[in-house]
Order: structure tokens, then C-alpha cells, then sequence
């Protein structure tokens, strides 16, 4: 009897688990937070352990399963704030370190690595995944009510019909239509970086290396070659971002000269671009952690740099040493 009620367990741990990838990619949409979103999914396993004697297949596994993970995330979102990015909160300012403030009020969006929501062996679907969790995306997904960011990730991300969908809001399939409509008003009037892609070529590979060895000689005109001119930078916790390529060298040469002579590792993907930890000179020898560098490229150079300075949470998500020795 004990082995048989093992057995069940493990076919019951298999069969959750078969849908996790979808979860935390789902979960991550709604709460911009890997760290969230992983707690989310816990909690959607817990409930759906615990429920599953209750579960008689009338609703397919799948919905059954993003029902709990949707009811969790509203649980979750109704004691918090929207995760924003830094130019969400306001227009570029000049570089200059007065301008550097942290907010504590503000709750920041945070870097997800791609392995998390784009697992699946199919290569479109693949690509599909990272285009949807764009930091831009992101943050523009938080500007919707919770119930139409639910709508739309499930309907315009995820390809659930609009009857799923209602089955799983318990709304009314017009009302789907409607709320993903109104999402969709909302969407078109932010910068979503359409120019962007999250397709690595040759080209973009060469110009990636362009660009890490630029950074660690910290030789402007090499970077000059990389970087578009109209491109934009901002480090989370500060909310000072800065928009042109001039306005981002004045800070690398002036406040940031800290950062001349870092070390910059590759760390895969995170949110469908190149990532990279960047490592500042440390004080007594070797190098310290300073960044998590988001790299957003577009066809016709580096249109976007966001500088993650949380190292001590994100470094060891995208599998990066806390230090570099000399």
C-alpha cells in the first residue's frame, strides 16, 4: 500500500511537472520578478497537490493548472505596486551623479534568463517565448488591470482560444474579447523596441564581440562603432536613464570611470537578449561584481544597454561567480 501511494506520487510530481516551463513563463509575464514568479509556481504546485483528489478532468490539466498559478498571481498583485523600469517613471535626464537617486518606493522589473520560459525544443516557439519577455514588453504589461494581462499573455503569448481563456477567468468570451481589445489600445501607446530581435546571427555574434572587447579596453571610438546613436541605458535601482550615445559616454568617462578596466562574461540570454556580468576593478586585486548587463541589439547596432546592479540575487540566477580573482 505504502509503495503504491509512492508510485502515485511520483506519476502525480511527474505530471505538475510537466508544466512548469509554462508556468513560471506565464507567472514571470504577469509579476516581472523571476524570483516571484518561481514563488508563484511553488504555490501553484502546493495548491494543485493538495487539490488534485477534488480534480476530475473536467477542465484539462493545463487550464486547471493556470487557473491556480492566475489566482495566485492576483493574490500576489493586489498587495503590490506594478514593477516598472526607469523610463517609465519620467523623461531622460542630464548624466550627471546628482541625478542618481534610488527610489525605495518603486518596485523594479527584474532580468529573467531565457533557459527559464524558452525550454522547448521547438525553434519558433522558442523565439516566440524570448520576443514576449522584452524588458519593454514586460514593463508594458504591467500598465494592464491584472485580469487583461492575464487575457492577453494567455491569448496573444501563450495561443489559448478565447473560450479557454474565459473558462479559466470565469468571464464571458466577450468580455475576453473586449479586455484583450482595450490591452491591445494600451500596448500600442508604449515603446515596445520593435526594431529589436531576439535571433542572434552571425552579424549580431561579431558585433557582440565588437562590443565586450570595446567595453573592457574602454575605447570610446571602438565603442562608437557598436553602439547607435540614439541609444539608451539605465540601472536599476537608480532611476536616472539616460538616452543618446553621447549622454552614455559622458557618464562612462565621468561618474561611471569606475567601471574603466572591468572584466565582461558572457551569461547567456536573459529576456531574449545577450547578457553579460561585468566585474569592476576591485580594491584589493581581482574584480568585483558591478552589473548584469542586458544587451538589447538591433540590425544596425547595441540600441539599448540596462545595467542590473542587484548582483547579489542575479549573479548566481544566471550561474555567475560573485568574484573574479586576479
Amino acid at each position: 500500500m505504502h509503495e503504491t501511494t509512492q508510485t502515485a506520487d511520483a506519476d502525480l510530481g511527474r505530471l505538475l511537472d510537466a508544466h512548469r516551463a509554462d508556468l513560471v513563463g506565464y507567472c514571470y509575464r504577469m509579476l516581472a520578478s523571476p524570483f516571484e514568479a518561481e514563488d508563484a509556481v511553488q504555490e501553484t504546485m502546493l495548491r494543485a497537490w493538495k487539490a488534485y483528489d477534488r480534480f476530475e478532468g473536467r477542465a484539462a490539466m493545463r487550464t486547471w493548472l493556470h487557473r491556480i498559478a492566475t489566482n495566485v498571481c492576483l493574490d500576489m498583485l493586489r498587495s503590490k505596486q506594478h514593477r516598472a523600469r526607469p523610463m517609465d517613471l519620467g523623461p531622460a535626464r542630464e548624466p550627471i551623479e546628482a541625478n542618481l537617486k534610488v527610489l525605495p518606493e518603486v518596485t523594479w522589473i527584474e532580468p529573467i534568463p531565457d533557459t527559464l520560459v524558452a525550454s522547448g525544443p521547438d525553434p519558433e516557439q522558442s523565439a516566440m517565448a524570448k520576443e514576449s519577455v522584452r524588458l519593454a514588453f514586460v514593463a508594458a504589461l504591467q500598465h494592464l488591470p491584472a485580469k487583461q494581462r492575464a487575457a492577453l499573455i494567455l491569448c496573444e503569448v501563450m495561443s489559448w482560444k478565447a473560450a479557454e481563456v474565459a473558462e479559466l477567468l470565469e468571464m464571458s468570451v466577450a468580455s475576453v474579447n473586449s479586455a484583450l481589445q482595450r490591452a491591445r489600445a494600451t500596448l500600442k501607446t508604449g515603446d515596445l523596441n520593435e526594431g529589436q530581435t531576439s535571433i542572434v546571427d552571425d552579424a549580431k555574434r561579431a558585433m557582440l564581440k565588437r562590443y565586450v572587447e570595446a567595453f573592457e579596453s574602454y575605447d570610446v571610438n571602438l565603442l562608437t562603432k557598436v553602439i547607435r546613436e540614439d541609444a539608451k541605458q539605465s540601472m536599476p535601482p537608480f532611476d536616472l536613464w539616460l538616452q543618446g550615445r553621447e549622454d552614455m559616454f559622458r557618464w562612462w568617462f565621468g561618474a561611471g570611470i569606475g567601471c574603466k578596466g572591468s572584466r565582461v562574461i558572457p551569461a547567456g540570454t536573459a529576456n531574449g537578449s545577450p547578457a553579460f556580468g561585468q566585474y569592476k576593478p576591485g580594491a584589493n586585486g581581482g574584480h568585483e561584481p558591478w552589473a548584469l548587463q542586458v544587451v538589447e541589439l538591433t540590425p544596425s547596432g547595441i540600441g539599448e544597454i540596462t545595467f542590473f546592479l542587484d548582483t547579489a540575487k542575479l549573479f548566481p540566477l544566471f550561474g555567475l561567480a560573485l568574484r573574479l580573482d586576479a
